[in-house]
C-alpha cells in the first residue's frame, strides 16, 4: 500500500512540473543585412517581446514559427535608410514555409548618421515591426 501511494505521489508531482514547464520556444530565423543586424542581436529582440501566454494555445510552436529581415544602408548622402520586416510564418517539420500568415514592416531614416547610429535605428524598427505582429495576432 505504501510502494502504491510513493509511486501515485511521484507520478503527481512529475505530471504537475511537466505542466508548469516553460512552452517550447517558437523557431525564429533572421535573414537580415550582417552589417545592421547579426543574429544573436535580432534573436534577443524577439526574445524582448515575448509572447503571451494565450498566444502559444491559439498559435501552436508545433505549427508556427517567426522570421525577421532587416535591410537598407547609407545614400549618398549619409542618410541611414532602414526597413524591418517581421513575420509569422507556418511550420513544416524544422522548416518554414514563406507563406505569412502575418507581417509587419516598419520604415525609418536618419541623415548623417553613424555606422552606430544606423545599427541602433535597425534594432528599434525591427522591434516596432515584431511588436505590430505580435499585437496584431494577440486577442484583447
Amino acid at each position: 500500500m505504501k510502494a502504491t501511494t510513493g509511486l501515485l505521489a511521484a507520478l503527481l508531482l512529475s505530471i504537475v512540473s511537466a505542466a508548469q514547464a516553460a512552452p517550447a520556444p517558437y523557431l525564429v530565423i533572421d535573414h537580415s543585412t550582417e552589417i545592421l543586424m547579426d543574429q544573436a542581436t535580432a534573436l534577443s529582440i524577439w526574445k524582448e517581446h515575448r509572447m503571451p501566454e494565450k498566444f502559444g494555445k491559439l498559435y501552436p510552436t508545433s505549427k508556427w514559427g517567426f522570421a525577421s529581415q532587416v535591410e537598407g544602408g547609407f545614400d549618398d548622402a549619409k542618410t541611414c535608410i532602414i526597413t524591418a520586416r517581421a513575420m509569422m510564418l507556418p511550420r513544416s517539420g524544422k522548416a518554414l514555409l514563406f507563406k505569412p500568415a502575418q507581417t509587419a514592416t516598419t520604415f525609418g531614416t536618419l541623415p548623417g548618421a553613424t555606422a552606430d547610429q544606423c545599427r541602433a535605428l535597425a534594432k528599434t524598427k525591427l522591434s516596432e515591426a515584431i511588436a505590430s505582429v505580435r499585437d496584431s495576432l494577440v486577442p484583447r
